[in-house]
């Protein structure tokens, strides 16, 4: 689970801006949007969604672009990247000064009941700083810190530092190194970006239709993957799934150049190409099949590939991450979607979800607390990022939604009126 995450110097962003999931000390639903990481007794509670709101360019997707590319520096920057290789490293380029200065990452995240501080500086082609404290029990470690070429390691700090430090590359982070070298201590903190932390991404498999699809063989889901389907309103009661060889012949189109075909045909050789169907009924009674591919709408088609990885975070208590949760989405579905992570009954490991949006309809505190939204605008041609805390809104008097259209809370666009827009050709 997330505390905070913080970034600096990347794309958009110049100034450092921190996304807190830390619960604000003002009142409202506590009891279904808050958690208390540790014990009841805890000071910290945590929230258990947040969402950004903003213009088109404001810079929101860099947000969720900066949380991945913290993840994927973590998990690859040892096993993809070669020596000398670019990092996937964007500075702000709209200031000389800052776009040769290093890019600033660092997540404050709970795994296993210990607070981890986790965090790097880097370039193009190398990291500058890395460091990493540990809170067991509330008290904190220092495990590693790293300065250029200079390693300072804390005395809780366990395992074999003179390699695992001499073996980093400069353009490789210390903990992707030492994980891969069989760093035990480590491996927690390498597991929670690899296995907790979960980033919508077309090119991960994750969020593929094919997850929902594998868990739906399971009995154990199948049961809640119709749930799921049923409280959405949609009408499509079970799957069936068929399997056929690969006939290059029937399945690649007579007009494809021959070059083309024959790679297609190399890489599907010896391989079952699976087909789902959605199980309809019919004004009889009947049952029908229709091809999912083929039949169902884009909106149904991104909702069943959401229900697996839903199902699966919620279950196990893992951090979600959305950029425009509302895309080929009705309002209403978004709404039903947020509030699955505020129901104890079902969020019983307390899931977190983040997302960007432009759905306004949920943007209410009878959905949100005022510390779970987050605007999103460019100031100097840079990102802020700011809360709906630092606004007053009355709970049960301001109309949230109808202040930040008029303009209150800023991060709108500023959108021209048709005579603006073709102003010289009606006055010419």
């Amino acid at each position: 689970m997330i505390i905070d995450f913080r970034v600096k110097n990347f794309r958009s962003i110049r100034e450092e801006i921190t996304l807190s999931m830390l619960k604000a000390q003002i009142r409202g639903l506590e009891s279904s949007n808050t958690f208390a990481p540790f014990d009841d007794k805890s000071k910290m509670h945590l929230l258990k969604s947040a969402v950004i709101y903003g213009p088109n360019a404001s810079g929101k997707s860099n947000i969720i672009k900066a949380i991945d590319t913290m993840q994927e520096m973590v998990l690859f920057s040892y096993s993809k990247y070669q020596r000398g290789d670019e990092l996937p490293i964007e500075p702000f380029l709209l200031d000389e000064i800052m776009s040769e200065q290093p890019t600033e990452f660092e997540l404050i995240f709970i795994y296993q009941n210990i607070q981890y501080n986790y965090g790097f500086t880097a370039t193009k082609k190398k990291i500058f700083e890395e460091w990493l404290y540990a809170y067991p029990k509330g008290k904190p470690q220092k495990w590693f810190h790293r300065e250029e070429e200079k390693w300072s390691f804390g005395s809780h700090f366990r395992g074999n530092k003179k390699l695992w430090s001499e073996s980093t590359r400069e353009n490789a982070l210390f903990l992707s190194t030492a994980v891969n070298m069989n760093s035990e201590i480590l491996r927690p903190v390498y597991d929670w970006f690899k296995e907790h932390l979960h980033i919508l991404s077309d090119t991960k498999d994750y969020w593929h239709p094919s997850f929902t699809y594998q868990l739906y063989e399971d009995k154990k889901y199948r049961e809640k993957i119709l749930d799921f389907l049923k409280v959405a309103d949609i009408d499509i009661e079970g799957f069936e799934f068929e399997e056929k060889s690969f006939d290059p012949d029937k399945m690649i189109p007579k007009d494809t150049p021959d070059s083309i075909k024959e790679e297609i045909a190399k890489k599907l050789k010896d391989k079952k190409l699976k087909t789902v169907f959605s199980i309809h009924t019919n004004l009889q009674g009947e049952r029908v099949r229709f091809s999912v591919d083929k039949h169902e709408s884009d909106g149904t088609k991104k909702f069943i590939s959401f229900i697996g990885p839903w199902i699966d975070t919620l279950e196990n208590g893992y951090v979600i991450v959305i950029d425009e949760l509302n895309d080929n989405f009705h309002p209403l579905m978004v709404k039903f979607l947020i509030q699955l992570f505020h129901n104890n009954n079902i969020n019983r490991k307390n899931a977190q979800l983040i997302f960007t949006t432009h759905e306004t309809s949920v943007m209410n505190q009878e959905i949100f607390r005022r510390d779970q939204i987050w605007f999103c605008d460019k100031k100097n041609k840079a990102t802020e990022l700011y809360s709906l805390v630092e606004f007053k809104a009355r709970k049960g008097v301001t109309d949230i939604e109808k202040a930040y259209l008029s303009g209150r809370y800023n991060a709108l666009p500023f959108i021209a009126t048709p005579y603006e827009l073709f102003q010289k050709d009606l006055d010419g």
